[in-house]
């Protein structure tokens, strides 16, 4: 089978490295308010109105906190909701809806934290918390999302009225937040989304695994159980605010979110965009599962010095692996460049793997040959030794350490070997 048809439209993706104490997928907190911070305006968000309500409780506003976890961990409907009595039903709807879908998750050390009042205008007082949990086999550690509650004083107290959408504040997106979840198990792999078609991608990844788990070897980072959880939201958009950064995902099938180091490898996360996924045939989903799946085992390289072209190389060298697939119509694009003369000069730098680039699909050909011409001409394991010694030293020292050639040579190497392959 074609290996264009085995795309169907282009699949790139990112790679998303979110920050330390943050949960992966996050939009950034702060950096992306959308409202000027009560800071920014004398203590009144913009936007707001209404009387200055003074400062919260802390202890009261910590005992609401401790009830919504309580209930959430006890699995009790009627203790959440007795939290947002006082909110207008379409905020109690949007909750009990949140609080079912958290039923379905296998979901473990459920915590809400006060963390600061952003404001107290507009007739309540909004409070920053966080939230933190872990999804029981997959998680080692806690995922932490900010989320906002706006308290409001009633019968000598402060109870929940609503979030701070109206302020200008936006949560850090989960899949809880959409439609009624599906959470399908696999031998290895956790599927949750609202959208159709998850038992097919729970089985696809946990097919892959074994592949991913040999091929990856010692690249694969410590502690990574063969295991893997993939998000796949009722539409694209939702899939772009949940790999990060509201990212246009127009052409992207699927994404790996890479936590930090410090968050585990369990952190990790597979977000696929449904609508275009759902364009692609069987071979192009395999092939784009396993690729991600590869930058979870491997942590996608965490380190910040391997290079690009060595990282997205990888992958699809281990999602084309072992399948008929023609080099041709995998690398389509650039066969077509390479025939009429144009011969890339160089390996792709970073900024190649830009979606603004315009050419970002060559530019994956050009690492998935490169890669694959070390593993034909040095064997799979000095590719995965390239791997694990160019996060630690120069590409200049990797290449001469593991594979005796100067970055010159090398590239030379690839340049006859594209032309060989493609032309």
């Amino acid at each position: 089978m074609e290996a264009q048809r085995a795309r169907g439209v282009p699949r790139r993706k990112a790679l998303v490295a979110i920050a330390a104490g943050s949960a992966v997928c996050a939009l950034g907190g702060g950096a992306a308010l959308t409202a000027a911070t009560s800071e920014e305006t004398g203590g009144r968000p913009a936007g707001t109105d209404g009387p200055d309500v003074g400062q919260p409780d802390p202890n009261a506003v910590a005992a609401v906190l401790a009830n919504r976890a309580r209930a959430v961990r006890d699995r009790d409907r009627t203790a959440f909701m007795a939290t947002v009595a006082a909110a207008p039903a379409p905020y109690r709807q949007a909750q009990a809806a949140m609080f079912d879908n958290l039923l379905k998750l296998p979901l473990e050390g459920w915590r809400e934290r006060f963390e600061r009042v952003v404001s107290t205008t507009g007739g309540a007082a909004l409070v920053q918390t966080t939230v933190g949990y872990r999804l029981r086999g997959h998680d080692d550690d806690p995922l932490r999302r900010t989320r906002h509650l706006a308290f409001a004083p009633r019968s000598g107290t402060w109870t929940i009225t609503g979030d701070g959408t109206s302020r200008g504040r936006t949560d850090d997106p989960e899949i809880w937040d959409g439609g009624p979840l599906t959470v399908v198990r696999g031998r290895t792999a956790l599927v949750a989304g609202d959208a159709p078609g998850l038992a097919g991608i729970a089985r696809r990844l946990d097919a892959a695994v074994p592949t991913v788990a040999r091929l990856t070897g010692a690249a694969a980072v410590r502690g990574w159980r063969d295991r893997v959880v993939a998000l796949v939201p009722g539409d694209d958009r939702r899939a772009g605010a949940l790999a990060g950064g509201d990212r246009d995902l127009a052409e992207i099938a699927a994404l790996a979110t890479v936590a930090p180091t410090s968050g585990g490898p369990g952190a990790d996360r597979i977000v696929i965009a449904p609508g275009v996924f759902g364009r692609l045939n069987d071979l192009g989903r395999d092939v784009v599962l396993t690729h991600e799946l590869t930058h979870v085992a491997t942590g996608g390289a965490r380190d910040g010095r391997t290079p690009l072209w060595l990282i997205e190389g990888f992958a699809d060298h281990v999602g084309y692996h072992g399948r008929d697939v023609a080099v041709r119509s995998a690398a389509r694009e650039l066969a077509r460049e390479v025939a009429a003369g144009r011969l890339p000069a160089a390996l792709p730098g970073r900024a190649a793997f830009d979606g603004a680039s315009g050419r970002l699909s060559q530019s994956y050909q050009e690492a998935w040959l490169a890669c694959r011409m070390i593993a034909e001409r040095y064997g799979e394991a000095r590719l995965v030794r390239l791997y694990r010694t160019a996060g630690r030293r120069s590409e200049t020292a990797a290449l001469r350490e593991v594979l005796g050639v100067s970055p010159a040579r090398f590239t030379a190497g690839w340049r006859d070997y594209l032309r060989r392959e493609l032309r």
